[in-house]
Parts: C-alpha cells; structure tokens; sequence
C-alpha cells in the first residue's frame, strides 16, 4: 500500500508540474495588445520653438498624447529649431529616410515643391475654421497627401491659427509709396508682392529678426501673432503694429511623416497619430484666439500703437496678390490645382459665411 501511494504522489506531482509548467509557458506568450504592437521612437526636428503658444507648442501637445495613450509606446523626441537641420532641409531629409518625422511649416519647401506655399498660408487666402474645413472635408488633405507622396512624406495637418499682423513698423504706413524700399522680413508669397511693389522683402529665421532690426539691417519685419511676437521682443525697437494680416489671415503647421515609416505603421497607429495632430489642431486655435486680445491691450504700456492699414493700401495689396498668384499659376500645374481648389472651396463658404454669421461692423 505504501508503494501504491508513493506512486500515486509521485505521479500526481509529475501532473501538476507539468501543468504549472504549462501555464507558465502560456503565459510568457501572452502579451497586451498594446505590447504586441512595435514600439515608435522618433527624433521629431521642430522648425518652431515649442514654448510659443499656438504656433510651436501643438507638436509637444502631440508627443504628450501620443505618450499618454499609449503608456510610452510611441515617443516622439522633439528637436527646437536647427537642432538637427535646418528648416530649408527638412523635407528633403524625411524624404530620404535620414529624419523619420518633422513638424514644419510647408511655405518653406515653396523652392522644390511650388504648391507646397499654399498649405501654409494665402495672402487674401481662407481664415483658420474655413482652412481647417477645406483640409478635413474638401479636397486639402488629399491633394497635400498626393503632392508630398511624390517626395516620400505623409502630411498631417497638425496646427492652424488666426491672422498675424500686418508687421512691425518703426513709421505708420500711411500710403503705398510708404512701402517702396522699405528692408522687410516678410514670408511667403505676401514676401512676393511686397517686393512687387518695391519693398525689399527677405525671408530670415524668428530668432535674427530682432538683432536685424536693431542694426538697422532691417526696418520692419512680420513674423506671427502678437503673443509670439511679443517674445521675440520687436516692440522694442518698432513702435507701430499695423493690422489686418493681409498675407497670412490663417497660418497652418503639418506634421510630416517619412512615407515609408508611415505606410509600415498598423492603422491603429496610423489613426492615433492623426486624432493627435487632429486635436492639436483644435487646440492651437483656440490658444490663439484667447491670447491677442490681452496683448493688444498691453500695447499702451510699451509704448506701441496698433493701427490697420488704410483701405486703399489694402486694395492694391490684394490687386497685386491676384497678378503673382495668377503668374504662380501659369508655372505650375500642382500650384494650380490647389488654389483652384481653395477658390472653389471659398465661393461655397462664403455664401454660408454672409447669410450664417452676424456683420462684424457693429461695436
């Protein structure tokens, strides 16, 4: 009998080894869903500084959402400015694989890529809600998508906010003829039609605007939103912002994404990186919108004066846009196809806009 129950334990022990052998084995095979899924590490280059609100501070937002809903499987290392390259080379860099990701500013890739200038910023062009209804509902994410295939990048939309100023000026701008000759650091095609003009329009990057300005190399410059201006410090040296933002009524920022790193995503991954950008979008608007008006109101105190240009400047400005858009245009067939795209996209809107919205000219 001994025998019998030292056999009968013996066995029972083999069973149950096995069995906890088993489960152990089971269950180093089992994973989370969110641990099956491969990990994203990413050197993000930045073209602007992360603490200007609205303008710079999206990406961050979407390295923070991306890290928080997915408990640091996705991590996005963002790079200020210049850090890894230049703005003028970002997009080349992702198109070769070098950079895997980017949060830029598109006007900058106007030199190679014609069109890519009217996924920023139109003079006379869409205010932000219209931008942001043509990107997501018209045919813009699909015919920036289609253009920036062609050098190997996936275009996010990942920022969009309100008018900059028309620029800070150290003489109020009274008539055209106060333009001619006039050293701007002024962007874009508004750049364009400034110097069509006989101003004499540079493109220069936010952080030498100010010591241009106080050398005397330049005597007057835009660059963004007051708020954002009001860090660069221009009101130091020129005392007149002048208002509205012909040139950029919205500006918009994208996330661009190295095609091949993109397409080898899981379209779970793929659709956290765009309600990301999407949500960065929205907040980057309503960032915006809050802070101007306090700003405005601090001018006073600093000596500045904010004042809009007058009508009929505003008319030749905008007759002139009308002669380098059309010029662009005729160079251009991408170029071509998306500003047709906005205008057909504008003339909808606007007979929403005029019959939908109160008249502003009431106090």
């Amino acid at each position: 009998m001994t025998t019998m129950t030292q056999t009968l334990t013996s066995l029972s022990r083999r069973v149950v080894g096995i069995a906890a052998l088993s489960s152990l084995c089971l269950g180093a095979g089992l994973t989370t869903p969110a641990e099956a899924q491969e990990k994203i590490r990413w050197k993000v280059q930045a073209t602007f500084n992360t603490g200007w609100p609205a303008l710079g501070d999206p990406i961050a937002r979407v390295s923070e959402t991306l890290a928080a809903a997915t408990d640091g499987r996705i991590q996005l290392k963002i790079f200020e400015p210049g850090k890894i390259v230049p703005p003028l080379e970002i997009s080349p860099s992702i198109s070769s694989g070098n950079l895997p990701a980017a949060y830029n500013y598109l006007a900058y890739d106007q030199g190679r890529i014609p069109s890519a200038v009217l996924f920023s910023a139109v003079p006379f062009g869409m205010e932000p809600w219209e931008y942001a209804a043509w990107w997501f509902e018209g045919e813009g994410h699909g015919l920036a998508e289609e253009i920036y295939a062609a050098h190997n990048i996936h275009p996010l939309l990942c920022s969009t906010i309100g008018p900059e100023t028309a620029g800070w000026f150290r003489k109020p701008i009274n008539d055209l003829s106060d333009l001619e000759g006039l050293k701007i650091r002024f962007s874009g095609l508004g750049g364009q039609v400034l110097n069509r003009i006989g101003a004499s329009a540079t493109l220069m990057a936010g952080g030498e605007i100010f010591a241009a300005l106080e050398k005397g190399t330049l005597d007057a410059t835009e660059y963004s939103m007051p708020a954002i201006d009001e860090v660069l410090g221009f009101h130091k040296i020129a005392k007149y912002n002048l208002f509205p933002g012909w040139h950029q009524p919205s500006t918009s920022t994208h996330l661009l994404i190295n095609l091949d790193e993109w397409n080898n995503m899981s379209s779970s991954d793929q659709a956290l990186f765009e309600m990301a950008c999407t949500a960065a979008t929205m907040r980057a608007l309503t960032t915006g919108e809050a802070l101007q008006g306090a700003q405005i109101k601090s001018f006073p105190d600093k000596g500045v004066t904010a004042a809009k240009l007058p009508d009929d400047v505003i008319q030749e400005l905008k007759r002139v846009t009308l002669e380098v858009m059309t010029e662009e245009a005729e160079k251009d067939a991408d170029f071509a196809r998306v500003w047709e795209s906005q205008k057909a996209f504008h003339a909808d809107y606007q007979i929403w806009k005029e019959l939908g919205y109160l008249p502003r000219d009431f106090n």
